[in-house]
């Protein structure tokens, strides 16, 4: 996957989550649809790549956040548990 550049990152970096993460569904869907024009399908690809990427990166924080608090005691969930 191709790098973002300092500028592509600036136009994502202030979204949150859940907000790059419905940009890039409706990206998604409207290319899905086959309606736009060849040079907006691809404007529509690299802003859907920035959007993967920062998604990406959301959650990998996130992961090492928990990781910290869990004090790198992470396992897999026993699905056998009664639930508490």
């Amino acid at each position: 996957m191709a790098k973002t550049t300092p500028s592509a990152d600036a136009g994502v970096a202030g979204l949150k989550f859940e907000a790059a993460l419905a940009e890039l569904e409706t990206l998604v869907a409207s290319m899905e649809a086959g309606q736009l024009p060849l040079e907006e399908s691809l404007a529509a690809y690299r802003r859907g790549v920035e959007l993967l990427q920062h998604c990406q990166r959301q959650l990998a924080d996130a992961e090492e956040k928990v990781r910290v608090l869990d004090n790198g005691a992470l396992r897999p969930l026993d699905d056998d548990r009664e639930d508490i």
